[in-house]
């Protein structure tokens, strides 16, 4: 996981993502700013999180959000749960970034959100993933 975990909590984990569908086409850069928050037990969904747990994604899922506004400059963080492919809840948050073309805004039936496949899309390797953990870490810490 490039740049580690962005922030942390002992019922939640915020990272950025990096796999193999989040990879371009040359298979080494990632979108940036794509983040998981996830809870650190095992749960299959919302419905299945404590309380608490679920206090702690929620307040996760907002304060990552701010830091993608403020860090990274999106102008919109999109955010889901999507569940199908591996039983452990995930939220994703996907920043836009300005200058996205409209018809790149949201998600297509592609498996991938169109946000990630404009061409000029923010892109990055290994050293710009960590370069943004780290700037979002010291955001969230802050």
């Amino acid at each position: 996981m490039p740049g580690g975990p962005i922030a942390e909590d002992d019922l939640v984990l915020v990272s950025h993502i990096v796999t193999p569908d989040a990879l371009g086409g040359d298979g080494t850069t990632a979108y940036l700013g794509r983040l998981f928050v996830e809870p650190r037990r095992h749960a299959p969904g919302l419905a299945d999180l404590t309380d608490a747990e679920a206090q702690s994604v929620g307040l996760w899922t907002a304060r990552a959000s701010r830091a993608l506004r403020e860090v990274a400059g999106a102008v919109h963080v999109y955010a889901a749960i999507i569940g199908d492919g591996v039983p452990h809840l995930h939220v994703h948050l996907l920043p836009r970034f300005p200058g996205t073309p409209r018809e790149y805004w949201w998600t297509r039936h592609t498996g991938f959100t169109a946000v990630e496949e404009w061409p000029q899309a923010r892109r990055g390797g290994v050293a710009d993933i960590e370069a943004l953990a780290a700037g979002l870490h010291s955001y969230l810490a802050g």
